[in-house]
C-alpha cells in the first residue's frame, strides 16, 4: 500500500530535521579540516561535501534496511517496483532525481539573479509544490522521481504486539 501523500510530506519535514543535524556535523568536520579557511574553493568544496554527506545519508538507509530514520518512525520503505530491496545504483539515482523537489527553483533563481532570501524562499516553495503535485498524475500516487527511479514508497504495517505475561505467571 502506498503511503497517503500528507504522511509522506509529514516524514519529509521531519527528515528536515534529522538531516540538518547530519549536516552540522559534516560541516564542523569540515571546518576542522580545512581550518575554517573562507577561500572560495573551500566554499565550493563544502557544498560539494554536503552534497556527497546528504547522498550517503539517504542512500546508506535506502540500501541497508529500505528506510532512513524518519520513514522508519512513519513506517514507510522504499522498495523496486517488484519489492526488493534497492541496489546502491538505483538508490543514487533515486537521490539524484529527488532534487527535482529543489534544483529547478534554485536554478530558476540563479537565473534570474534573485539574492533576496524571501524570493528564493517563495522560488522554492513554488518547486516543491509543483514537484509534489506530480504525484496526483501518478495511477500509484508516487512521486515523479519515484517513476522515474524504478522506484515506489510503501507503507509498512504497524507493528504487532504480543502482551507482556502477567505478574502471577512470572512467580509461577
Amino acid at each position: 500500500m502506498t503511503p497517503t501523500i500528507k504522511r509522506r510530506l509529514t516524514a519529509m519535514v521531519y527528515e528536515t530535521f534529522l538531516l540538518l543535524a547530519v549536516e552540522m556535523l559534516a560541516v564542523a568536520l569540515f571546518l576542522i579540516v580545512t581550518r575554517n579557511n573562507h577561500a572560495p574553493v573551500f566554499q565550493y568544496a563544502m557544498k560539494v561535501w554536503l552534497f556527497v554527506v546528504t547522498g550517503a545519508y539517504f542512500t546508506w538507509g535506502w540500501t541497508n534496511s529500505g528506510h532512513t530514520l524518519a520513514m522508519k518512525t512513519w513506517r514507510m520503505q522504499v522498495v523496486t517496483t517488484g519489492g526488493a530491496r534497492l541496489p546502491l545504483r538505483m538508490a543514487i539515482v533515486r537521490y539524484l532525481l529527488a532534487w527535482g523537489w529543489f534544483l529547478p527553483a534554485l536554478l530558476a533563481c540563479t537565473a534570474l539573479g534573485l539574492k533576496d532570501k524571501a524570493q528564493i524562499g517563495a522560488a522554492v516553495a513554488v518547486g516543491v509544490l509543483a514537484w509534489g503535485l506530480t504525484a496526483f498524475l501518478d495511477r500509484d500516487r508516487q512521486f515523479l522521481h519515484d517513476r522515474l527511479a524504478g522506484t515506489r514508497l510503501v507503507q509498512l504495517p504497524k507493528a504487532v504486539r504480543t502482551p507482556a505475561p502477567a505478574a502471577t505467571e512470572a512467580l509461577e
